[in-house]
């Protein structure tokens, strides 16, 4: 399909043909809709989700929040008639609608979105856990950021808790899945347990995030980025303790990383 190619081209750099591509594949299902809107609004809303992603990535950010803002006014609607088919859609396109309107700076509202998303997710997760608690963890991640950014403190580290918990359970299962995941939250966690002045259990945890990524760029030279910052907040942590010459061996070792993601992308 239209959006498979889509997808594959983005994931290989080629961002201007991908966007190309799932735009195309939004013309052809608006196309179907306009004189079959039962049948095909579900396609078309699975389109106009992944556009987004795509206009993001090549900074048309103003385009890409109108784009998802129509996904999920379309499966609001969807979910209003068919709760128990389109509420688990609905609330992926609430996830990245929050992510659109954080970056351009919208972030109150972005936690009000953020927060159905989860509300959603954490119905459905109590029905379907194996399903629904990958998009329950990822959403909780989401909005342990906003509240951060807004300075909830104290919520953002209740919520990051939360996900790494999650993803700690996922992760055992299938390491390779949801190692990656993981990592991230516990480097989140970490920058949430310093804003609090736990500065020992920031340390432990994001040296744990560290020991992940280490493992996941001998395999995969293409997260590369993750390690570099995971060791710089690492130093950070160091140094705030009083480890200078180690906070220093670590920052050397992330300009390193990221040198050598640049001069070698995959």
């Amino acid at each position: 399909s239209l959006y498979n190619l889509s997808h594959c081209l983005s994931n290989l750099g080629h961002r201007e043909r991908a966007l190309e591509v799932i735009q195309e594949a939004v013309n052809l299902r608006r196309k179907l809709t306009a004189d079959r809107p039962d049948v095909f609004n579900p396609d078309l809303a699975g389109s106009l989700h992944n556009l987004p992603y795509c206009l993001s990535n090549l900074g048309h950010r103003e385009r890409a929040l109108e784009v998802i803002q129509e996904a999920v006014n379309l499966r609001r609607k969807l979910a209003a008639d068919h709760p128990d088919v389109f509420n688990s859609d609905l609330s992926r396109s609430l996830n990245e609608l929050s992510r659109c309107l954080f970056d351009l700076g919208h972030r109150d509202r972005a936690l009000e979105v953020i927060q159905e998303a989860v509300n959603l997710q954490q119905k459905l997760a109590a029905d379907c856990p194996d399903v629904f608690n990958p998009d329950l963890a990822g959403s909780l991640h989401n909005l342990s950021h906003c509240l951060s950014n807004l300075g909830h403190r104290d919520r953002a580290l209740e919520v990051i808790q939360e996900a790494v918990n999650l993803r700690r359970k996922l992760a055992a299962d299938h390491p390779d899945v949801f190692n990656p995941d993981l990592a991230g939250s516990l480097h989140n966690l970490s920058y949430c347990l310093s804003n609090l002045g736990h500065r020992e259990r920031a340390l432990e945890v994001i040296q744990e995030a560290v020991n992940l990524h280490r493992k996941l760029a001998a395999d995969r030279p293409d997260v590369f980025n993750p390690l570099a910052r995971s060791l710089n907040e690492l130093s950070r942590c160091l140094s705030d303790l009083g480890h200078r010459e180690r906070a220093l061996e670590v920052i050397q070792e992330a300009d390193h990383s990221t040198i050598f993601h640049t001069v070698c992308p995959i």
